[in-house]
């Protein structure tokens, strides 16, 4: 057989190949959600779990703010690379190269993608352990006339900030698996984070004279342990890259033009939470730390519904984009939006009502007291308020991205970020910790609605028939379930005079009560969970 020939059975075969990938049986978005909900939830409870033996070690004193703003460089980049920019780069290429090109050519882009991320992130941990005193001064300015704390920051930050390569190497990972509607196992991952800590706590901690020092170990070792999980499922999917470098790579070149605006556009929430710890460096000790605990509880409801049904749609709305398929671009928004406000709105409410009861029940042990525990319920209520917003903008930016428009959501970003910082400097003095917290809420209120607007005016998204009804179930199933937490509640200083299992068993009643009553409510006014389904 020629040469000629074999070439054009190969076309031919890879053409047959992305043909049969191109038809891909339904799958359903609901199902695909709940896969990434469980699994982000487990990791969430153990998350909680790693928080509450973090605050019984170090509680809201100096070595906790310092530990706490040394793990959040390391997670505000993992959020711009691994889940935000280059996952809202990357995953629209891919699917375009998934949907219209061979399976050669799939590869080649793959393995390059892999080689030119690798050595970026090797220079910026590089950049980022050698240079850790400019970082400190950068991001924790509050902390330079204190050399006790920013010696100590410089110290965890060096041992921390190489978690940003295994990490992001561990988003390009699930990304791939994603896109092949393998979401279990990049869900799963953020557990081996967790247990890191919780086993760094348990075990090594009491060991050294500063206990920090195991935690941000920890954290290095989890970043490791994450990146080796996910490459046997990879190599099983076919998909396991062999990295090269590939600056000059088309495929490339088209990730990286559209990652560089997102690393603003599609983080301004992240962002504007570490204004909020830098300004915090500045304010009375605790303030990092209460600022930190109440956000690790919005982060609970925010990644089980948020980011699970943002995951599962980014792939899905790029491929319906790379075919062209306007009304059922325009149907997956409108199921993730639904389903956003049916769990963000009635979360929002319990915290805000049950936030100092989670605090003490949580947090209020060994080094954190009474005080952390309102503290900390006064930042969860302001942060609350957002909440909905919050997981509302995961969804609309990924309209945007998958349709590989980073301009509008950049632009939308710049105006959300100088209304956070003009608010914290208006707020930040009069509140304190709170202030910061509420203008974080308030300007992803902002951004969420400019995004919404921005959809509707391009006609990428209309809505369905029936938000109206909708909306008027949610609403007085909401009412229900307030009148339901209120009628349960017990007044504050009872939960201060109970036992840590006196608050468990409470909140075991009151937190399944209160949602037993919302869910009867919206049943008994129409909504089956037929409703809730959508297929691709």
């Amino acid at each position: 057989m020629s040469e000629k020939q074999t070439a054009a059975k190969q076309d031919t075969a890879d053409t047959s190949e992305k043909n049969n990938n191109n038809k891909k049986q339904p799958v359903s978005l609901l199902k695909s959600s709940s896969i990434v909900s469980s699994m982000t939830l487990f990791s969430r409870v153990l998350g909680l779990v790693r928080d509450v033996v973090i605050a019984n070690l170090l509680g809201a004193t100096l070595a906790a703010d310092v530990f706490l703003f040394a793990q959040k460089i390391p997670n505000f980049l993992r959020r711009l690379f691994s889940e935000g920019a280059f996952s809202q780069a990357f995953v629209p290429v891919l699917k375009e190269y998934q949907t219209n090109r061979t399976a050669a050519q799939l590869k080649h882009f793959i393995d390059r993608v892999a080689g030119t991320l690798a050595v970026i992130l090797l220079i910026v941990t590089a950049v980022g352990v050698l240079g850790s005193v400019g970082v400190v001064s950068l991001f924790g300015f509050g902390f330079v006339g204190d050399p006790e704390k920013f010696d100590l920051a410089n110290t965890l930050l060096k041992i921390t900030f190489p978690y940003i390569l295994f990490i992001s190497l561990t988003g390009l990972a699930g990304s791939l698996l994603n896109s092949v509607d393998s979401y279990a196992i990049p869900a799963f991952t953020p557990v081996l984070l967790n247990v890191s800590l919780i086993s760094a706590a348990i075990i090594a901690a009491p060991l050294l004279d500063q206990p920090t020092i195991a935690l941000a170990w920890g954290i290095f070792i989890a970043g490791i342990i994450q990146l080796l999980l996910q490459l046997p499922f990879l190599w099983k999917q076919g998909l396991l890259p062999k990295p090269v470098w590939g600056w000059s790579d088309p495929g490339v070149k088209r990730v990286l033009k559209l990652m560089v605006p997102a690393l603003f556009g599609v983080s301004v929430s992240q962002i504007n939470l570490l204004i909020d710890t830098m300004i915090a460096t500045s304010l009375m000790t605790g303030s990092i730390s209460w600022l930190y605990y109440s956000d690790r509880l919005l982060e609970f409801p925010l990644g089980v519904i948020g980011i699970a049904i943002a995951t599962v749609i980014l792939p899905n709305l790029s491929q319906k984009h790379a075919q062209a398929s306007t009304e059922g671009f325009s149907a997956m928004i409108d199921w993730a939006l639904r389903l956003v406000v049916l769990v963000g709105i009635p979360s929002a409410i319990g915290l805000i009502l049950l936030s100092e009861p989670l605090m003490l029940t949580l947090f209020q042990h060994g080094s954190f007291d009474t005080l952390d525990a309102y503290k900390g319920s006064l930042s969860l209520m302001a942060y609350s308020i957002g909440l909905t917003f919050f997981m509302l903008i995961k969804i609309l930016a990924s309209g945007y991205y998958s349709r590989q428009d980073m301009k509008t959501p950049v632009r939308i970003g710049i105006i959300a970020l100088v209304t956070n910082i003009v608010l914290n400097l208006a707020l930040y003095k009069p509140l304190g910790h709170v202030g910061l917290a509420l203008a974080t809420s308030i300007a992803a209120a902002l951004n969420a609605i400019l995004l919404y607007r921005g959809l509707r005016k391009n006609e990428s998204y209309k809505p369905e028939a029936g938000w109206w009804i909708w909306t008027g179930r949610l609403l007085i199933a909401c009412l229900v379930m307030i009148t339901t937490l209120m009628f349960l509640q017990e007044p504050i200083e009872v939960w201060q005079a109970w036992t840590v299992g006196e608050r468990v068993l409470q909140l075991t009643l009151v937190i399944p009560l209160a949602i037993t009553a919302y869910l009867v409510s919206l049943f008994v006014l129409g909504l089956r969970l037929s409703h809730l389904k959508h297929h691709v």
